[in-house]
């Protein structure tokens, strides 16, 4: 399921801009214009994460964010300010009420995606520490150990944290960019078919009972963890 983001700007062309780009890169949108709008949307389904705009009419941003970080049922949604003020003090009131990040007007859309990314991971990791086993393949995130029916098995680092992925999300087709974000991180710069090498390693890692072919090729998509007929 794609993340949902509410965008809280009163400028129409910002607003239609950003919901624009972020429908580009795969993420469902909800947005207000105002104070009162962005109050009527913080109900049941609640956004996976806040665009929110420092001036609003009706009330400021942050006194939304606020009100979002006092509530129960909303506290744990992360919110990133968008403002066009660079003042330290501004910024420091912000993160003192529990706004997650800033992005300074004016932004590029490769900015945001990337810290909208980021602050995602942070809120949601996927590093859960729970014993993760699927069909006789055990993983278990706090000693870094992998087994195949009680066997240990070996993996590089990057060959365990896209395994860790693909077990903590099964049945989902993921694109070598989305690996690339997950896996190594928005930060890190390296070609799309360094996935491929991984995967390849992995597959070759975990061979052994048919696991290797739990890591899927979806032609023209990508990857799936799936123990499925493909």
């Amino acid at each position: 399921m794609n993340r949902q983001i509410l965008v809280v700007e009163d400028e129409t062309p910002i607003r239609e801009m950003i919901t624009f780009v972020l429908e580009q890169n795969g993420f469902n949108t909800i947005e207000a214009a105002d104070y009162e709008e962005a109050k009527a949307c913080l109900v049941d389904p609640l956004p996976d994460l806040v665009l929110l705009d420092w001036m609003l009419p009706g009330g400021s941003g942050i006194k939304i964010a606020r009100e979002i970080k006092q509530q129960e049922y909303t506290r744990q949604i992360p919110i990133i300010m968008l403002t066009a003020r660079s003042d330290e003090d501004d910024k420091v009131k912000g993160f003192e009420i529990g706004v997650d990040d800033y992005v300074t007007k004016p932004f590029s859309p490769k900015e945001l995606i990337a810290r909208i990314k980021a602050v995602i991971r942070r809120v949601a990791p996927t590093a859960l520490e729970e014993l993760i086993e699927f069909k006789g393949l055990s993983l278990d995130p706090v000693s870094h150990r992998v087994a195949i029916n009680d066997k240990p098995i070996e993996l590089g680092p990057t060959e365990f944290k896209m395994l860790h992925f693909f077990m903590t999300h099964p049945e989902r087709v993921y694109s070598r960019e989305q690996l690339l974000d997950n896996v190594w991180g928005t930060n890190v710069y390296v070609e799309d078919r360094t996935v491929d090498v991984h995967i390849r390693r992995l597959r070759k890692s975990i061979a052994g009972n048919g696991h290797e072919e739990f890591v899927q090729t979806v032609r023209g998509a990508g990857y799936r963890f799936s123990s499925r007929v493909n």
